[in-house]
């Protein structure tokens, strides 16, 4: 089986970004990059990544400043003063950059994450890409969910992120059993475009942002029962690509004969016959 090999990099803001490469054997000349969740950490990702190596695709899944492998020490989570921002302008296009220069012959394809689609719009390098494929990339404004979801987002928008972060100079997610810790300012950046129908563009004018700059084949991937990421949420940041060939697909898993993906199933294992097939299709077709 191809084994991941770590790999850090220097980035325009002067600190480092820990990747993992998987390289295959034979190459398709394709390399993916995996632009994760927030506060998931780039492991979660490595069955998917061997898959896709094994098919002849370089793969690279990497961490955000602040995160697993690129916060080196743990301990400094408080003084990091990196935002969302910084995350897609500075950590995503660097990472696609890295993998440009190491195999400048190959078509790059991004894959991202919830959180991984919307930083997007502050990366530079968006054009350098050949396609994208979004999995429950969205919108977090509270009003596209209903019921129980809505009250949820609601809580978390209004009191979770405001009440925990300025206790503990970072918001500590995982101590109330979600994902990795994340930087304070990253957090208060996140919160501030959740309690807006606007998200995003509640703070930055769609001019200075970078979907517009994308204009090839793209896929916008959302699924029933996604308590992080609602349907209406997946349109909205799914219409942001306004030059992009955007295919646009809500899948039921009644449809492929699969069990409930929800949020976090797609990069499970035990799809890899059923969705992992169907996005290596897609990218066969598109690039």
């Amino acid at each position: 089986m191809i084994k991941g090999a770590d790999v850090n990099i220097n980035t325009p803001l002067g600190h480092q970004i820990g990747l993992t490469v998987f390289k295959p054997k034979s190459s398709n000349q394709k390399s993916i990059i995996i632009s994760s969740a927030t506060g998931v950490l780039q492991y979660y990702y490595s069955k998917f990544s061997v898959y896709f190596s094994e098919l002849g695709y370089t793969v690279y899944t990497f961490d955000y400043s602040g995160i697993g492998k690129s916060n080196k020490n743990t301990s400094q989570l408080k003084s990091n003063i990196v935002d969302l921002k910084t995350w897609g302008e500075n950590d995503q296009a660097s990472v696609i950059d890295y993998a440009i220069l190491q195999n400048t012959d190959h078509k790059i394809i991004l894959i991202t994450h919830s959180i991984g689609g919307q930083i997007l719009a502050f990366n530079k390098n968006v054009s350098k890409i050949d396609t994208i494929i979004t999995v429950a990339s969205q919108s977090g404004y509270w009003k596209h969910w209903k019921g129980f979801e809505r009250l949820k987002m609601i809580t978390f928008w209004y009191v979770l992120i405001p009440v925990l972060t300025p206790l503990f100079g970072y918001f500590p997610a995982k101590k109330i059993g979600l994902f990795e810790n994340l930087p304070k300012f990253m957090a208060y950046q996140w919160q501030r475009w959740g309690k807006h129908k606007d998200y995003i563009l509640s703070e930055f004018k769609s001019d200075e942002l970078q979907f517009k700059n994308f204009d090839r084949s793209m896929l916008a991937l959302s699924f029933p029962n996604d308590e992080f990421a609602s349907k209406s949420s997946v349109d909205w940041l799914a219409n942001q690509f306004v030059n992009a060939k955007v295919d646009r697909q809500h899948i039921a898993p009644n449809d492929l004969n699969i069990d409930n993906v929800g949020h976090f199933g797609f990069f499970r294992k035990k799809f890899q016959d059923s969705l992992w097939n169907m996005i290596n299709d897609w990218i066969i077709n598109k690039v």
